[in-house]
């Protein structure tokens, strides 16, 4: 599609975007960086917020495995960017880094925009002309990239192109998924976004929802089985929302969950709300006489629950089940939530589906489009978050910048 022309173009100003970027203009080459929003980086800045986490210190083969489906495409991308180049990479933007208890990794500032200014710098400082407030919207007759601005269209010749231009969560900061529509004109295989990182519908009563929206629950273990049958358990904290649950232990299992819910029309997410204590400790507790105390009281002090713990119990579980020494037990140790659906995708933190990877050669290019390449969350594959999705926009940034690179001295 592009002509011949000695600059390239980026489109799209996230982490995979600038990746690329920096490792074109490292090479030599004229890079062009645009983006639809006033300024670089809109979502990165917004993941950040409360905290950043650039990648986790994990032991590689772990860290891939966390790439699902699309592990064996992932990495050889994330082999060539490892976790630890990613810590060395912004020390020498001047951002050192920490591992928090999690084993996720932070900026010593726990800030996005500190990282964000000294990339953007560099990249500026290395030839890379950025431009705001340019809405990719495909090529015009003559081959040439079409962006919508403020001051109406205008149109660049490139030699190559990466697209970077995202999933189709946040909209609001850009990533919008409307590239779906152009490649798919141009008989690119996509597979549809899906929402991932995301929360899910249960049917709380109004008392429940008015009383516990926006309650953390901590220190629980949840699990699901995934739609292959496999039995899947992660440990960690979840928010109660107004509509079900959500955070980042929902997160680590909701591609498994939001698969369940497409295939049945319903998942099931069972908790361990005392993960650390056996089930016979747990029925020795529940079993033991409570006198004139109240359930409430005893299972405060007795068993060790409380508030939103104890209300998730008395949401679950009818009255006679809740008088049942043993029952009450079991649902401790293992209380199902019916999830009844994924919460929108502009809620959703990224997306699955999107360029499948199949439609790329081995330099990463568009098989229908020769001389365009594509680049993070808007390929085919999803990661929780703790980060993997970070780690794996940068390093699929960086994998199609080299592969066009391959491709020009071809």
């Amino acid at each position: 599609m592009p002509h011949s022309s000695s600059r390239i173009a980026v489109v799209g100003g996230g982490p995979a975007g600038l990746a690329a970027a920096e490792v074109l203009a490292a090479a030599g080459a004229h890079v062009d960086l645009f983006d639809a929003m006033p300024s670089l980086g809109r979502k990165f800045l917004m993941a950040g917020r409360g905290g950043l986490n650039l990648t986790h210190s994990e032991p590689l083969e772990d860290f891939l495995s966390r790439y699902g489906e699309r592990q064996a495409e992932l990495a050889p991308m994330v082999r060539a960017c490892p976790p630890q180049s990613l810590c060395d990479w912004a020390r020498g933007l001047g951002i050192e880094t920490f591992v928090g208890t999690s084993g996720r990794v932070f900026p010593r500032e726990m800030k996005a925009a500190p990282l964000l200014r000294a990339w953007v710098h560099r990249l500026r400082a290395n030839g890379v002309a950025t431009h705001a407030r340019h809405r990719w919207t495909g090529w015009d007759e003559a081959g040439r990239l079409r962006f919508a601005t403020p001051d109406g269209q205008t149109a660049l010749e490139a030699r190559a192109v990466i697209l970077a231009l995202g999933g189709g969560s946040w909209a609001r900061l850009g990533s919008d998924g409307a590239w779906v529509q152009v490649l798919a004109r141009h008989g690119v295989d996509i597979a549809p976004l899906k929402p991932a990182n995301c929360g899910f519908d249960i049917g709380w009563s109004d008392f429940f929802r008015g009383k516990f929206a926006g309650a953390p629950v901590k220190n629980v273990q949840a699990s699901c089985e995934a739609t292959d049958g496999a039995q899947l358990q992660r440990r960690g904290e979840f928010v109660v929302s107004e509509h079900g649950v959500q955070g980042s232990l929902v997160y680590a299992l909701s591609a498994a969950l939001r698969d369940r819910i497409d295939r049945d029309g319903r998942a099931v997410l069972t908790l361990d709300l005392l993960p650390d204590r056996s089930l016979a400790r747990v029925l020795a507790d529940t079993s033991h006489p409570r006198g004139a105390r109240s359930l409430s009281s005893h299972l405060q002090s007795r068993v060790g629950l409380a508030g939103v713990k104890a209300a998730l119990l008395r949401e679950a579980l009818d009255r006679e089940a809740m008088q049942d020494p043993e029952r009450l037990a079991r649902a401790i140790k293992a209380l199902p939530l019916a999830l009844t659906a994924a919460r929108p995708m502009d809620e959703a933190i990224s997306t699955a589906g999107g360029v499948r990877f199949e439609a790329l050669d081995g330099n990463g290019m568009l098989r229908r489009l020769p001389g365009v390449f594509c680049a993070g969350e808007m390929l085919d594959w999803e990661a929780p978050t703790g980060g993997y999705l970070l780690t794996g926009c940068i390093a699929s940034g960086r994998t199609a910048a080299q592969g066009l690179l391959r491709w020009l001295a071809s």
